[in-house]
């Protein structure tokens, strides 16, 4: 039997599980096994191809990078707990390890969601001003925008935690999915949670909520000029470059957005919902975007070919 939260140290927390579902944590622990060894492979290859590719060394392809090496971070510093506790059975996570993991997990989203407006642009840019595109963005503005998203990640996120080291918690210490979230752990404070919940809102709305409306700026943009070529060959052609990103934007968004919904608007939903929903946001894009670029792009397709 697990411990209740009253056994607890006061500096640790209680991943969730699934009530009535203990029994099949095994079979659990194999499909994410699955899915993260399936989204380590992937994206070790991404990296791998571009690197040993000379014709691959593009700003598009090193954005790709970027998006294998976030996905690889993020899907790292959270997996491995949760196969501990499906196999071990071991619920118990410290109060650092969580706020650590809260940081990472919002932080690397941040920057995924940066890179992701940042491939738009360059699909923007490649289509509709496609003579500058190799002056406004060559391999030294893709680092700056690298190093761009990352700082914007860290500056904006890293607050989080320091915003709920301070505060008490002294009813419920089970959260509601199998890793650490910032508006699951600040739900079990037992104090006035107002400045965390305004400023995570804010924080997620200025990053990812601006990204999302600029992207579709972009495709708006980008399909203005598309419906402006002569015939419907050429549109079909030119836009074919932009359904691998499209498809990767939609894996990360898509998730995010049931995640955000189920936290505000699901408190009556069964945990089996908020604990799906947690790995669909943590793993699936992790896992379909080598998948995706894979198919839709073929240099590396043909890379990949011949390496099989």
């Amino acid at each position: 039997p697990f411990p209740n939260s009253s056994d607890l140290s006061p500096s640790s927390f209680i991943l969730a599980s699934i009530p009535g579902l203990e029994a099949a944590h095994f079979w659990m622990a194999i499909l994410l096994g699955s899915m993260y060894i399936l989204a380590v492979t992937g994206n070790c290859t991404v990296l791998f191809i571009v690197k040993v590719e000379p014709s691959l060394h593009a700003p598009m392809y090193f954005f790709l990078c970027m998006l294998a090496a976030i996905d690889l971070a993020l899907s790292t510093s959270t997996v491995p707990r949760v196969l501990s506790f499906y196999w071990s059975g071991t619920r118990e996570i410290s109060f650092s390890a969580c706020l650590v993991q809260t940081f990472l997990i919002h932080t690397l989203s941040a920057i995924e969601s940066t890179v992701l407006l940042a491939m738009a642009v360059d699909r923007y840019v490649a289509i509709c001003h496609p003579l500058r595109h190799a002056a406004i963005l060559n391999n030294a503005a893709t680092v700056k925008i690298g190093l761009v998203a990352t700082a914007r990640g860290v500056l904006f996120f890293l607050p989080l935690p320091l915003l709920i080291l301070p505060l008490p918690f002294c009813s419920s210490r089970v959260l509601s999915h199998s890793f650490c979230l910032h508006q699951d752990v600040m739900n079990l404070a037992c104090a006035n949670t107002t400045p965390s919940m305004v400023y995570g809102l804010t924080a997620i709305l200025m990053v990812m909520g601006l990204d999302a409306i600029l992207i579709c700026l972009s495709y708006i943009l980008i399909l203005k000029a598309v419906l402006q070529l002569a015939s419907w060959k050429e549109r079909l052609k030119v836009f074919s470059t932009c359904v691998a990103h499209i498809c990767v934007v939609l894996a990360f968004y898509v998730p995010l957005i049931g995640l955000s919904t189920v936290h505000r608007f699901g408190k009556g939903l069964a945990p089996l919902v908020h604990i799906a929903m947690g790995n669909v946001y943590i793993l699936v894009p992790a896992v379909l975007n080598p998948i995706i670029y894979g198919v839709r792009t073929k240099p590396i397709q043909r890379r990949i070919l011949n390496l099989i």
